[in-house]
C-alpha cells in the first residue's frame, strides 16, 4: 500500500555532477505521475533556509536530460549546521505543506539531511550525487562515468603529443580521498602508471617503473595522479623531483580540474539519474526515509544514511593488478 505523500520538494547540495538534471527530471515527473506536487529549491540548503522554491511540473524540466551541471544550481551552507537555521527551513517546507524532501549530493550533503529528517521528523531521500565514486552502498554514483569519459579522452589528446616529443605527462585527476577515476581512466588509458590515495607505491618504485618502461622501448610515458595520492606534497613538487632522477625524460604537468564536473552526462548516467529519481520517489510512496537510494547489482538499493556516510567505499584492488599487468 502506497503512503499518503502530497508534496515534496528537492535540493542539490555539494559539488555538482553530470546527471544531477535528469535525475531532477526524473523525480518531478515521477511525482506528477504519482499526482504529488513537487518544488525545486535553488542553491541547496541555503536556499531551503532562505525560502528559493520554485513549483515544477513536467513540462518545467523538459530539455534537462542532457545537461551537465544543476539548473537548480548547488552551495554549501555553514548556517544549516546550526538549529535555529534548521528550523527556519523546516518552516519554509511546513508554510508550503511540504511532506518530503529529496537530496542529491554526496555524504555531506547526507550529514545533513539526515539530522534534519531526524530533528523534524520529515521523510528525507538522498541520491548519490558526485564524480569521485566515494559514497558506500552503491556500485556507482551519478556523475562517475562521464568524469572517466572525459579524462580518458583529454588523456587520449596528450599522449599525442607525448609520443610526438619523447615526454612524460603527469596527468592530475580529481580524487582527494579515492582513487576511482584515477584507476579506472589510467587502465582505460593505457598509462603506464597510476597513483592512487589508497596505496602508496613511494617514488624510487615508480621511478624503477619508468625506467624499466624506457629499457623495452617506450620513448613517452603517462602517469595518472588522483589529487589525493600521497607522494609528494602535490603534483609540481612530484614533477620536480621525477626530474632529477629521470634526465632522460622531458616531464610535463597536466591538471584537469573541473572540466571533468562539466559536460553533457553519459548514457548510463542519464539512465541511472532516471532510476534513482523515480527510486526516490518510489521510497517515499513505500514510507521510506533517512535512507540514501543507490544501485547495486544493477538493481535499485535502500541503504541508511549512516552506512552510506560513515562506512567507507572501498576500492577494487585487484585493479591495481590488472594496471600493472597491461601496462608492461
Amino acid at each position: 500500500m502506497k503512503n499518503k505523500i502530497n508534496s515534496i520538494a528537492v535540493l542539490t547540495s555539494g559539488g555538482d555532477s553530470p546527471g544531477m538534471n535528469a535525475a531532477i527530471r526524473a523525480i518531478v515527473r515521477a511525482a506528477n505521475f504519482n499526482n504529488i506536487k513537487c518544488y525545486g529549491i535553488y542553491r541547496g540548503y541555503q536556499g531551503l533556509i532562505e525560502d528559493d522554491f520554485e513549483e515544477l511540473g513536467a513540462r518545467s524540466v523538459r530539455n534537462l536530460i542532457n545537461r551537465g551541471g544543476t539548473f537548480l544550481k548547488s552551495a554549501r551552507s555553514k548556517e544549516f549546521r546550526e538549529k535555529k537555521y534548521r528550523q527556519i527551513a523546516f518552516n519554509n517546507l511546513q508554510k508550503r505543506l511540504v511532506d518530503a524532501l529529496v537530496v542529491i549530493g554526496g555524504d555531506g550533503s547526507f550529514t545533513g539531511a539526515d539530522i534534519f529528517s531526524k530533528e523534524f521528523d520529515i521523510p528525507v531521500i538522498g541520491i548519490p550525487g558526485t564524480i569521485d565514486n566515494d559514497i558506500n552502498g552503491t556500485d556507482y554514483t551519478l556523475g562517475y562515468d562521464t568524469a572517466l569519459n572525459t579524462v580518458v579522452e583529454a588523456i587520449d589528446k596528450i599522449r599525442d603529443t607525448a609520443s610526438s616529443h619523447d615526454r612524460l605527462f603527469l596527468v592530475e585527476v580529481m580524487g582527494r580521498d579515492a582513487g576511482d577515476i584515477a584507476l579506472n581512466s589510467g587502465i582505460g588509458a593505457g598509462a603506464e602508471e597510476i597513483l592512487i590515495p589508497e596505496e602508496n607505491i613511494g617514488v624510487e618504485k615508480l621511478v624503477e617503473s619508468l625506467h624499466k618502461s624506457r629499457k623495452t622501448g617506450k620513448t613517452s610515458s603517462i602517469v595518472v595522479v588522483a589529487e589525493g595520492d600521497q607522494i609528494g606534497k602535490n603534483i609540481t613538487k612530484l614533477a620536480a623531483d621525477l626530474t632529477e632522477d629521470l634526465p632522460e625524460y622531458e616531464i610535463k604537468v597536466t591538471v584537469l580540474g573541473h572540466i571533468q564536473r562539466g559536460g553533457s552526462p553519459s548514457c548510463y548516467d542519464r539512465v541511472l539519474a532516471s532510476r534513482l529519481g523515480v527510486g526516490a520517489v518510489d521510497a517515499l510512496l513505500e514510507g521510506k526515509s533517512n535512507i540514501m537510494v543507490g544501485i547495486q547489482h544493477k538493481k535499485i538499493a535502500h541503504v541508511p544514511f549512516e552506512d552510506a556516510i560513515n562506512k567507507k567505499k572501498t576500492l577494487d584492488m585487484d585493479l591495481m593488478r590488472v594496471a600493472d599487468i597491461v601496462s608492461t
